[in-house]
């Protein structure tokens, strides 16, 4: 099978896509959008004040105290991820797997990053002693690790680690004195709010956890680019809160009038934001469970996912079968999968995984269909799974996984 050739567009601009609503945008957000759209002024670097205090409050709700002084805003979380990094300076660690955007902004500074494996129930969050390994390894190789990048509800995995395993990477950490950033992206998107329990490492060490937030997670569509960052409130926060604004300055990383007026209003949670953001987990949680059964009954293996618009799979257990079809490795699966499907099908690779490892990340947002009337329509729909476009795509799925079986099932030696 030839490997796709990626030659002359960069491992970046071919890498996955983030997982899309793929709903219409709230009309009182349009409306917020198109009210800002006038404004003249240059926004400041770190964000407007109506923004940062939009930002105060949410975290406020959470449990979290807040300021402005302790925040700052980029049009996207991949800015304010460079900006911690830049400020600490050092290596940066990474769980195996991870968010495909974060180790692109790690070597965009010229530095190195370490993946460590997550425990085998979760994903997100290290495990404790292969971070302690990790951490010693690369200082006896003359590293210097100052930073560790983790998330309570894991893309690509659709895992929340359990408030265990959290303190205990945490713990490690400050151990080690490295700095931790807590993507918390997802933590909006529980399939489950009421059996889910989700602890920010920020709750367990506010002196050495700084939380971003990308609002693309909950609350804006990709096209309004916006997301917070909370910083300790001591003085070493308040120290690398200073010089990450200096290199979102640098960069030119502001946040758009239209979309910091679209943020302020999502972050204040009024109720039309917060009804549309349930109606979407509802609906998107329903499609990441029928997108499990139909892969894990073909013989693939997946997590149950518990958050976000994906699920990661692994089909290791039909390796037989995609060998006699030429494909032995994630990359290879990627090109196959997307090819057959006409879906993104990201290979783990992409999120640091071993590229031998026959998975991929699936997401939800492809089985609503392309046209805005179809996606309106699923959110009010009694049954989801029931639309024509969901029910399409489900079938050519399971068709294509039910084939793996099938011909994985012939290569079984007998017994």
């Amino acid at each position: 099978m030839r490997r796709t050739d990626h030659a002359g567009r960069g491992d970046v601009r071919t890498g996955p896509p983030p997982p899309e609503p793929g709903l219409p945008v709230l009309p009182e957000l349009a409306a917020v959008v198109a009210a800002a759209a006038d404004r003249t002024d240059a926004p400041p670097p770190g964000g407007d004040p109506a923004l940062l205090d939009a930002a105060c409050g949410y975290w406020r709700r959470r449990g979290l105290p807040a300021e402005p002084g302790h925040l700052a805003a980029a049009p996207g979380a991949g800015p304010l991820l460079l900006a911690v990094a830049a400020a600490l300076g050092g290596d940066v660690l990474l769980p195996r797997p991870c968010a495909a955007w974060w180790e692109p902004q790690v070597r965009l500074l010229g530095r190195s990053a370490y993946h460590v494996p997550t425990p085998a129930e979760c994903g997100g969050a290290p495990d404790a002693y292969a971070l302690l390994e990790t951490v010693r390894r690369v200082r006896a190789e003359g590293g210097t690790p100052r930073l560790l990048v983790l998330s309570v509800a894991d893309d690509p995995t659709a895992t929340v680690p359990p408030p265990e395993v959290v303190h205990e990477a945490v713990e490690a950490a400050a151990g080690e004195g490295l700095h931790v950033l807590s993507d918390e992206t997802w933590r909006d998107t529980l399939h489950r709010p009421h059996d889910t329990v989700l602890v920010g490492p920020a709750e367990m060490d506010p002196e050495r956890v700084t939380v971003v937030t990308d609002l693309t997670g909950g609350f804006l569509p990709s096209a309004l680019p916006a997301a917070v960052a909370r910083f300790p409130p001591t003085g070493p926060g308040r120290d690398l809160r200073a010089r990450a604004l200096d290199v979102l300055a640098a960069l030119g990383a502001a946040v758009a009038a239209p979309a910091a007026a679209a943020a302020a209003y999502a972050l204040g949670e009024p109720d039309g934001v917060t009804a549309r953001l349930a109606a979407a987990v509802r609906l998107h949680a329903r499609l990441a469970a029928a997108l499990r059964s139909t892969v894990t009954g073909a013989g693939a293996l997946a997590r149950p996912p518990v958050a976000g618009r994906h699920l990661y799979v692994d089909l290791g257990p039909l390796r037989p079968a995609l060998a006699a079809r030429g494909v032995t490795d994630a990359q290879e699966l990627e090109d196959h999968l997307q090819e057959r499907l006409g879906l993104p099908a990201p290979g783990g690779h992409r999120f640091g995984d071993d590229i031998g490892a026959l998975r991929v990340r699936l997401s939800t947002g492809p089985l609503l269909g392309t046209a805005a009337e179809e996606r309106g329509r699923a959110l009010t729909a009694p049954d989801p799974l029931e639309l024509p476009q969901v029910k399409r795509t489900l079938t050519t799925l399971g068709r294509a996984f039910d084939g793996l079986r099938a011909e994985a099932q012939r290569w079984e030696p007998p017994r």
